[in-house]
Parts: C-alpha cells; sequence; structure tokens
C-alpha cells in the first residue's frame, strides 16, 4: 500500500516529480504518482485529496508551477504533511510558484523545498516516515554515508590529480 502520494498539476513538472520518486524507490518506499490539475479538474482533485489518508496515504508530495495551487489545496484538505515543490517557470524562474507554496495562511502549512527540488522532497518525505519505522531510519542513515563517501572520493580525487582534471 502506498506510503506518499506525488501529485503534479502537468506531465511538464514530471522530470522533477520523477527524483521524487527515484528517491523513494531507493529508499523501498511505496507511493502513487498522479497527474491531476486543480484548475482544470477540482472535482478529481477534490476526491484525490480527500481519499488519501483513507488509501493509507501518510504524506502528500505535490508540486505545482505559476500560481502553484495544488500543494495548498492538498494541505487544506489532508490533514498529514505535505510538501510542496515550486517548479521553475520561464515568466519568473519559479519564484511566483515559491512564494504561492511557501506563503500560506496560519493554520494550512506545506513544507517547501528548493524551487525544482524534487530529491529534497523525496528525502523529506522519507524522513518523516522514518520517525516510526526503525528499518527506514537505518536505509536513511546509509544513504548520508554514501553521500559522505561519494564526497570523500571527490576531494580524494581532486588531491591527486589537481583542479584541471574537472
Amino acid at each position: 500500500m502506498p506510503k506518499v502520494g506525488i501529485v503534479m498539476g502537468s506531465d511538464s513538472d514530471m522530470p522533477v516529480m520523477a527524483k521524487a520518486a527515484g528517491i523513494l524507490d531507493e529508499l523501498g518506499i511505496d507511493y502513487e504518482m498522479r497527474i491531476i490539475s486543480a484548475h482544470r479538474e477540482p472535482d478529481v482533485f477534490f476526491e484525490y485529496a480527500k481519499g488519501a489518508e483513507e488509501r493509507g496515504l501518510k504524506v502528500i508530495i505535490a508540486g505545482a508551477g505559476m500560481a502553484a495551487h495544488l500543494p495548498g489545496m492538498c494541505a487544506a484538505i489532508f490533514p498529514m504533511p505535505v510538501i510542496g515543490i515550486p517548479m521553475h517557470t520561464t515568466s519568473l524562474g519559479g519564484r511566483d510558484s515559491l512564494y504561492s507554496i511557501v506563503q500560506m495562511p496560519s493554520g494550512i502549512p506545506v513544507a517547501t523545498v528548493a524551487i525544482n527540488g524534487g530529491a529534497n522532497a523525496g528525502l523529506l518525505a522519507a524522513k518523516i516516515l522514518a520517525t516510526s519505522d526503525e528499518a527506514l531510519l537505518a536505509r536513511l542513515k546509509e544513504y548520508a554515508a554514501d553521500l559522505k563517501e561519494q564526497v570523500e572520493a571527490k576531494d580524494a580525487r581532486l588531491q591527486e590529480t589537481g583542479y584541471q582534471s574537472y
């Protein structure tokens, strides 16, 4: 049964949302992924968000650009954590999306990651779930150790070959 819902308003968001899914896959977390427009099909969106808890979801990751209402509306309906991913936009570079998601009214919080921050949204969802899942917490610690090893290997390469090799 999926524990995380990944929802986006357009298939153009897929490259960013796929990064969240990739992290969840790597950590062994089941998820569902949907394309639902809060503006173009509000009835479908409402049913999705209203039924998310009953379907067993514990966290929703919602990506949106421009007006970026999807994460906030999920948070207004779904009683558990919502993570918003502001999408880069051509007109304002994603600042419009970021402001729309991060400036939620009191009582309707949305955890917000960086513009196009799909991977961090996946990691944040995993960390939320890990508060009650020791095995997942162990996998997250292993993931962090792997990141550390990658940086150490890059530094060792730099020390051996110099910056010209990059």
